[in-house]
């Protein structure tokens, strides 16, 4: 199989582009597949953009589909920035006869990008596709972390079908699971389950409040960093600034907000997909949430091509490229150990494991930080980060 056959063409008249525009807007640098005898050349791009039109397991909001092409026209007007992107748009995933059926297209595509160093922006449709984005790291056999911006956690009570709000519970329970770690960014405790929270808790899964996250918003870098892939509920923006949703709230972040953390993710050289949900283009006034979205993926591409990879997995590090830390205490066996890189100041904890599973979590137990975590460890606190991630070795 080819990802081609899971594959459709941009239909050109949707997005309304003129014929001609500067030769610096992204219409002019992304290479897009418009028609079925020329599907881009991948060997030479970075990112990949993908319309997924499915909204079948979308609860109250059927139309989200339609989403793709809303987009497509505002993120083609923006100019590249200060870089040189690399950037192809393949088009939009065929949905299949059935839900399941547009899963295994989703999974094959992105997991083919994925093992051929090219990131995948996909732009939805309904949030449960988040499901088959993790699906296609499980078929590379790759463990991995997962992020969500979501003003709620989407665990649900329905377990006979997996839908936009239950989509969570159906990767934790997923038969040989690959999920490491869970983190949600900027949930309402007013929308969340009582019990919810304390499941989190219990799995050692990492969540933030709304408030916490706005008040703290540099701390978002590391819990973003630790990431393989990021799936963003459009909801999570107050309504005031993304309204196309009916799911929307008075409360939420401010577009300003939600683009500094997606320029975070796209800092990550870790993270490696990346995916906007539940825009749905019937509740936009003025198509004002597709312009917000095509702003979050301009930010996302200009964090990308300023990643600095450097990342202590990736190098030796004990090299002259970090500084290493070690922070000991007086009633505790363990020492704590920081990095600090020198070429970004960016800090990570190593997290002591058994010399058997050191290989298979390689990308686990180096756990970005802040230099505030430093400061707790050198105040004898032991950083709430280290303390989960530690559980999750014993």
């Amino acid at each position: 199989m080819e990802i081609t056959d899971f594959l459709e063409p941009v239909n050109k008249k949707n997005i309304h582009q003129p014929d001609k525009q500067h030769p610096l807007a992204l219409s002019e640098i992304i290479t897009t597949y418009y028609d079925k005898s020329h599907f881009p050349d991948l060997d030479n791009v970075d990112i990949a953009l993908i319309g997924i039109k499915e909204d079948r397991s979308a609860l109250m909001n059927k139309g989200c589909r339609l989403a793709p092409d809303y987009v497509r026209k505002y993120l083609y007007q923006l100019f590249q920035g200060n870089f040189k992107a690399k950037i192809a748009d393949i088009g939009d995933i065929i949905p299949g006869e059935t839900v399941d059926d547009t899963y295994s297209a989703v999974k094959f595509t992105i997991a083919s990008l994925i093992e051929n160093n090219v990131v995948p922006v996909i732009i939805g449709g309904s949030q449960d596709l988040t499901y088959a984005n993790y699906l296609a790291y499980e078929s590379l056999g790759q463990i991995i972390n997962i992020v969500t911006v979501d003003s709620s956690f989407d665990l649900g009570t329905d377990k006979q079908s997996i839908n936009n709000s239950n989509y969570l519970s159906a990767i934790f329970t997923h038969q040989h699971n690959y999920l490491f770690n869970f983190t949600n960014i900027g949930y309402q405790t007013y929308f969340v389950d009582p019990d919810a929270l304390e499941l989190m808790d219990k799995l050692y899964f990492d969540v933030y409040r709304i408030g916490y996250v706005r008040q703290n918003i540099q701390e978002v870098e590391p819990i973003v960093r630790n990431g393989d892939m990021l799936s963003f509920d459009i909801s999570s923006i107050r309504q005031s600034d993304a309204p196309a949703t009916p799911n929307s709230s008075p409360n939420g972040f401010y577009g300003e907000e939600a683009c500094q953390i997606i320029r975070y993710a796209g800092l990550s050289e870790k993270l490696s997909s990346i995916g906007f949900y539940e825009l749905n283009p019937a509740f936009d006034k003025g198509e004002q949430s597709a312009h917000m979205v095509a702003q979050m993926i301009w930010y996302f591409i200009d964090g990308f091509y300023s990643r600095q990879n450097d990342f202590p997995g990736k190098v030796n590090k004990d090299s002259n490229k970090y500084v290493k830390y070690v922070v000991s205490f007086k009633d505790f066996q363990n020492e704590i150990v920081f990095y600090k890189s020198k070429m970004s100041d960016r800090w990570w904890m190593e997290i002591p494991c058994s010399s058997g599973t050191q290989n298979k979590y390689e990308r686990q137990h180096l756990v970005p930080c802040s230099y505030k975590d430093y400061q707790s460890a050198c105040s004898e606190e032991i950083p709430e980060k280290w303390w989960q991630v530690y559980q999750k070795f014993l």
